[in-house]
């Protein structure tokens, strides 16, 4: 199961700096705002140390994390509803993801200069907002639309739709954002192809300065206070340093910048896992000689469609999952350990898989 992020933000904020420090591959920041004409996409690791723990006891020839896919979409601007700055196209880049990552411009540069002529996070998290209510506010209208047609030949499905993307109208139409919407399972499912840009899972980042990147600064605080008391992931991350860090190809050298810093990993292992759960994902592992490899699965996910993950042929001819858990295994060393002590479990097709579990999966095709 892929994970897909994208990042957004005004131009000029520091998205494509966050990105490259994300990133298996780097993409060219500029000055100039709209110059990008496409979004920058690459492959970020997911960060998780029980994987070379349990190679310690291992030594297999390779040790592969679970990955997420980030997409840096071009800086919106005012208006991009209508076609200003990118334009719209890049909105429709952004209905693709599962998550985004607002970067919101809370430093000062005067060879940087932002595109609304002062830096003002709350304002920019206003402009953008509103553009991604704006093109969800079509898509609702558009949709009502084709449901009106329906409800005239009698379809009375269609007329429950109407009624319940009507509360999704009036709420955008107020500034609203979808995913904060009183709305029930049943009301919401109705909405659900149209892809909301603003129902899916947001996390803020306050791209500060180097010397920022501890406490923060007053821009950063002034983000902080405005989501005090909400259900909202906000995180202050000092992108140009961390995109400096990053570039060292020695980890060594790069835990010493870090701690430097005053930081003791970097602000975008925080931001993976906090995208990680807001889409309510965990990961399970797979252990032998060739590798150690994590896999990404929804929470709640049962063994057969969590084996699915692995190859679709596991999940077809699913047997049972042998498992040991992740504590039991490192405490005691080896697989023979924990069967000694009668903690390998064999479980069949209800088994909820848990995070950090290690699995061997049975399967006859």
């Amino acid at each position: 199961m892929a994970l897909n992020c994208g990042i957004i933000g005004l131009s000029n904020t520091g998205k494509t700096t966050i990105f490259n420090c994300m990133s298996n591959t780097k993409a060219e920041s500029t000055a100039y705002a709209f110059s990008a004409t496409k979004s920058n996409k690459g492959i970020c690791n997911v960060p998780d140390p029980r994987l070379y723990e349990i190679d310690k006891f291992i030594n297999s020839d390779k040790v592969v994390p679970a990955t997420v896919e980030i997409v840096d979409v071009p800086g919106l601007a005012k208006g991009a509803n209508k076609g200003e700055g990118v334009g719209n196209k890049f909105l429709a880049d952004i209905q693709q993801m599962d998550a985004l990552i607002h970067v919101l411009r809370c430093f000062d540069d005067d060879n940087l200069a932002h595109i609304e002529g002062s830096v003002d996070p709350l304002r920019d998290l206003e402009i953008v907002d509103f553009e991604l209510q704006v093109r969800d506010l079509d898509l609702v209208e558009r949709k009502i639309a084709r449901l009106e047609k329906l409800v005239k030949s009698g379809d009375k499905e269609a007329r429950k739709g109407i009624e319940a993307l009507t509360k999704f109208k009036d709420h955008l139409e107020n500034f609203g954002n979808a995913r904060d919407i009183d709305a029930s399972e049943d009301e919401i499912k109705y909405s659900l192809d149209l892809l909301l840009l603003t129902a899916k899972p947001v996390i803020y980042v306050c791209n500060v300065d180097d010397t920022s990147a501890v406490e923060g600064n007053d821009y950063s605080k002034k983000v902080m206070g405005h989501f005090a008391g909400q259900d909202a992931e906000v995180l202050v991350i000092a992108g140009k340093l961390e995109e400096e860090i990053a570039e060292l190809e020695d980890a060594a050298d790069r835990l010493e910048f870090l701690a430097d810093a005053g930081l003791n990993e970097p602000g975008v292992n925080k931001l993976v896992r906090a995208a990680y759960d807001h889409l309510n994902l965990q990961s399970f592992f797979t252990a032998g000689k060739m590798e150690v490899k994590a896999w990404t699965i929804k929470k709640g996910m049962m063994a057969p469609e969590a084996s699915g993950t692995i190859h679709s042929d596991l999940e077809r001819g699913f047997i049972r999952a042998e498992v040991m858990k992740y504590k039991d295994f490192i405490e005691l060393g080896s697989e023979q350990a924990v069967k000694d002590k009668g903690k390998f479990h064999v479980e069949g097709k209800n088994y909820v898989v848990e995070d950090g579990d290690i699995m061997h999966i049975r399967f006859n095709v």
